[in-house]
């Protein structure tokens, strides 16, 4: 039997995962608590590349119904979330996840809120560094931190 595919793809493999780790920078990985009425959630980080070529976060993984990359949108003074396809991750530059901006949604709650202390096991998912793990942390939500 002939192995060398295989040796090929696990060598590929890893040097991809490599890759990731010594290009991308995944940093304060929170998500904030939400009420029992609550049907979704938000998560937020910042993303640094620290390599040569861009790359896009284009999926997050994790144990909910749905989650979506979104950014927030402002019409009239109302603020609206909307689903993207990805997040542009130039290289050199740090991209920040943020309230009022671009998030992860974590959708289909149902009832199950997000509880202070809790931690959200993720993947993050890559155009070129591949997948990247992650856990949010839930933290309370201090708008105060957040307001500009």
């Amino acid at each position: 039997m002939n192995r060398t595919p295989l040796a090929v793809l696990a060598l590929l493999t890893l040097s991809s995962a490599a890759w990731a780790e010594d290009t991308l920078s995944i940093s304060q990985v929170i998500a904030f608590e939400t009420p029992s009425t609550a049907m979704s959630g938000g998560g937020f980080m910042q993303i640094t590349n620290t390599g040569a070529t861009d790359d896009t976060l284009i999926s997050v993984i994790a144990d909910f119904p749905r989650v979506e990359i979104h950014t927030t949108e402002f019409t009239d003074g109302i603020a609206r979330m909307k689903h993207i396809d990805g997040i542009p991750v130039p290289a050199g530059e740090t991209v920040t996840l943020a309230p009022g901006g671009l998030h992860v949604m974590f959708m289909g709650l149902n009832g199950d809120p997000l509880e202070i202390g809790e931690t959200i096991p993720a993947t993050l998912v890559f155009a070129q560094a591949g997948e990247i793990p992650v856990t949010f942390e839930v933290v309370a939500r201090d708008m105060a931190a957040h307001s500009n």
